[in-house]
């Protein structure tokens, strides 16, 4: 196949070098039709994102040569997309995570400021309204799984404390599953809590395994269909905001956990793996909790914002 470039008119890969110039001048008339009907468009962002959706659209058509039943498809699988999303369930977020298209989001609109915490996926399980803990509290509720010790502090990229930051977590438990896929209305392994006057944190959550993403659904079945594994690296989910400070939605993942490099909506950065440190049963715990004759984790997470005028 000979390499191609775009049109200068639609800016885009003519067809396929197979495809008669009759055919390739029909195509590429239907696409500066297309093109134009934004003219008229106000909003000069607006008539911009349409208009390169446009092409990229018509380009991958175009591309692959799409076929009718295809297109069919491919419209009854966002229709079973939307069938399945609700209050609790957002299957588009997660049709965006597998393809990296939040990611992708993600470093277009986070790139690298000074020591700033790197940004990863939001993900589709948070939930507004999430109880309040005092510092030491614990997130976990109910939600089975080894409790694990978090703290850390929350700065500027000064090295200047933050005092009152909000800091929001949420985790799947040890099953795999968060407290909103549950039927029974619980509320476990989320909580918001604030900096104190130094700027630390701390809490009790449970010490993040594996799991996989919701996959019985249309998302499920095309991970299935390509081969693709639907789990997620280990992690702890945090949206830490403060005045004047960008807000941060990222993840701790968990060094030596072997699906690091295998995430399946590509949200590990290096700079968010941390070490889970094991605790033996009988180990003292910073704040004098007794757990018995259970074991625990603790992990650190040093948090740095960068300012909104940066």
């Amino acid at each position: 196949m000979t390499e191609q470039t775009p049109t200068i008119e639609t800016g885009i890969l003519p067809g396929t070098p197979t495809t008669s110039g009759e055919q390739q001048a029909v195509e590429e008339q239907l696409i500066r039709n297309v093109l134009h009907s934004f003219d008229n468009c106000q909003d000069p962002r607006l008539k911009q994102i349409m208009q390169s959706l446009t092409r990229h659209i018509h380009s991958f058509i175009r591309d692959v040569r799409l076929t009718e039943a295809e297109w069919n498809a491919a419209i009854e699988f966002l229709t079973a997309v939307g069938h399945i999303t609700d209050d609790k369930r957002q299957e588009f977020i997660l049709l965006s995570d597998v393809f990296g298209a939040s990611m992708q989001t993600i470093a277009v609109n986070n790139e690298k400021i000074a020591d700033a915490t790197e940004a990863t996926v939001f993900g589709p399980f948070f939930v507004e309204d999430a109880p309040l803990i005092e510092n030491g509290g614990d997130i976990a509720g109910a939600a089975p799984g080894q409790p694990c010790w978090v703290e850390g502090s929350v700065k500027d990229t000064n090295g200047n404390p933050l005092p009152g930051a909000r800091i929001e977590v949420w985790e799947a438990d040890e099953d795999g599953f968060y407290d909103v896929q549950y039927t029974d209305q619980r509320v476990s392994g989320r909580a918001h809590l604030f900096a104190d006057a130094d700027g630390n944190y701390r809490f009790w959550g449970l010490t993040p395994t594996p799991y996989p993403i919701p996959h019985d659904g249309p998302v499920g079945q095309m991970l299935e269909a390509v081969g693709r594994s639907p789990m997620r690296a280990s992690h702890l989910h945090f949206m830490v905001s403060a005045p004047h400070m960008r807000t941060l939605v990222t993840h701790i993942f968990v060094r030596g956990d072997e699906l690091l490099k295998y995430d399946t909506v590509f949200g590990v950065k290096e700079s968010l793996v941390k070490d889970f440190e094991q605790q033996p049963p009988g180990t003292p715990t910073p704040d004098g909790r007794d757990l018995g004759d259970r074991s625990w984790a603790r992990t650190r997470f040093d948090i740095v914002l960068a300012s909104t005028s940066t």
